[in-house]
């Protein structure tokens, strides 16, 4: 089972915005923001979004290799690996 998100009211979020990006920015933890009752965004660090991205970018080249593989398509290995070191370096 996960961790429990953090959960902040909006009008907290109003109220004491320096406060809640501080304690996102300290704890690399998410902060679920609600609204009436209901979660409605979700606050994290610039470093997380960045890794998230990242790991994103990578996904859908993984992604797009299966498709062309699957379509007897390809690429050279030395190749994929040099585009893999160029995206692994960001």
């Amino acid at each position: 089972m996960g961790k429990v998100p953090a959960i902040v009211p909006v009008s907290d979020l109003r109220d004491d915005a320096a406060n809640v990006l501080d304690r996102v920015k300290k704890s690399h933890e998410p902060v679920v923001i609600t609204q009436r009752g209901r979660a409605t965004a979700v606050i994290i660090s610039i470093e997380e979004y960045e890794r998230s991205e990242h790991e994103r970018d990578i996904l859908r080249l993984l992604a797009q290799g299966e498709k062309e593989v699957a379509a007897g398509r390809g690429r050279d290995l030395e190749d994929v690996l040099g585009e893999a070191d160029r995206i692994l370096a960001k």
